[in-house]
C-alpha cells in the first residue's frame, strides 16, 4: 500500500528523532542502518526512500539533537530568569546531565566523531555551536574587556570539556570534581569586573 506524503514525512521525522538519540549513545559509526531503523520502528528497506545516505541522516540527526539541546538550555534559563547563566550551568554540569548519554549534549557525545565526517555534519554542529555561543554571550555580558565572544567560547569549551572528562573516568569523586571545577570557572568568567572591587576601593 502506498504511503501518503504526510505519513512519509512523519516516518522521516521519526527516524531523525530516533537517530539523534541513538547516534549520541553509540556514535555515528557505532550503529548500523538496520539498528537505526529498528530503533525508529521501521525496516532497513525504508531508509533509502527517506535519506540519500547515512551521512545525510547523520547531518539531519545532528541538527535535531542540537535543536533539542538548545531547547533544554532555554527551558533551564526560563526557569530562572534572574540568573539564566547559573541555571544553565547547574543543569549542564549536573550529574544527571552527565549520565544522559542518549539525550545529553551532542557536542560532548559526537564532537570528535563530527570532526571526522563530511562538511554537512560539521555544518550542523557549527550552526548549533554558534547558537550555544549566542546564548552564553548574552548571559555572560561583555564586562569591561569588551570580549563577549571570547568569554562565551571559553565558557562553552570549559563546560563541554568537563562533561566529556567526567564521563571518561571511573572515579565518581573525580568525575564530580571536574563538573564542580568547571562550574566555578564559568561563573568566575561571567562575573562583571565592576562587581569585583580592588582592595582599598
Amino acid at each position: 500500500m502506498r504511503v501518503s506524503r504526510v505519513q512519509a514525512e512523519e516516518n522521516r521525522q521519526t527516524v531523525i528523532n530516533a537517530a539523534s538519540r541513538l547516534f549520541r549513545e553509540h556514535g555515528f559509526d557505532g550503529i548500523g542502518l538496520k539498528d537505526l531503523m529498528a530503533g525508529a520502528g521501521m525496516t532497513q528497506g525504508a531508509f533509502y526512500k527517506q535519506f540519500e545516505s547515512k551521512e545525510d541522516l547523520a547531518a539531519q540527526a545532528s541538527r535535531r539533537a542540537l535543536e533539542d539541546a538548545l531547547g533544554r538550555w532555554s527551558a533551564a534559563a526560563a526557569a530562572n530568569p534572574d540568573d539564566p547563566l547559573a541555571a544553565v550551568v547547574d543543569f549542564y554540569l549536573s550529574r544527571g546531565h552527565c549520565a544522559e548519554k542518549s539525550d545529553g549534549c551532542p557536542v560532548v557525545a559526537l564532537g570528535a566523531d563530527a570532526a571526522r565526517h563530511g562538511p554537512d555534519v560539521r555544518a550542523s554542529f557549527e550552526a548549533g555551536i554558534k547558537e550555544y555561543l549566542a546564548l552564553l554571550g548574552g548571559w555572560i555580558g561583555e564586562g569591561e574587556d569588551g570580549e563577549a565572544d571570547r568569554r562565551a567560547m571559553a565558557a562553552l569549551a570549559t563546560m563541554v570539556g568537563a562533561v566529556l572528562l567526567a564521563r571518561a573516568v571511573n572515579d565518581e569523586e573525580m568525575s564530580k570534581q571536574f563538573l564542580q571545577a568547571a562550574a566555578a570557572s564559568v561563573t568566575a568568567q561571567a562575573a562583571p569586573a565592576h562587581l569585583d572591587p580592588k582592595p582599598g576601593n
